[in-house]
């Protein structure tokens, strides 16, 4: 019988930062809905771009979540990591942002 191995704690605490650096974006991205709301004037393109860094928000505080848990799992059990959509849907996010904002500016 194989012993089972033990996980490299580093590993993990890289997986914690990861985690960690993903709520920081999504507390960033709160502050920048909480400043477009409270401090441009209140027309639909400044509604628009508030509620989309919300929803950018949630993408990289439950996506950030997700991946934790996906990848602590794997390390623990040994596994490559598995690939995940939450960088992919960041991105997405980010670009729809940075077009919303261009729209805000130009009405």
């Amino acid at each position: 019988m194989v012993a089972p191995q033990h996980t490299d704690i580093r590993f993990s605490l890289a997986n914690e930062r990861t985690f960690l650096a993903y709520e920081r974006t999504a507390v960033g991205l709160v502050a920048a809905a909480l400043a477009v709301f409270h401090l441009l004037e209140p027309s639909w393109p400044q509604k628009l771009l508030g509620l989309l860094l919300v929803a950018s928000a949630l993408i990289a505080a439950g996506g950030g979540w997700l991946r934790y848990r996906q990848a602590e799992r794997a390390i623990r059990e040994g596994r490559d990591l598995p690939a995940g959509t939450t960088v992919h849907l960041m991105a997405a996010a980010v670009l729809v942002v940075i077009i919303a904002a261009g729209i805000s500016v130009v009405v």
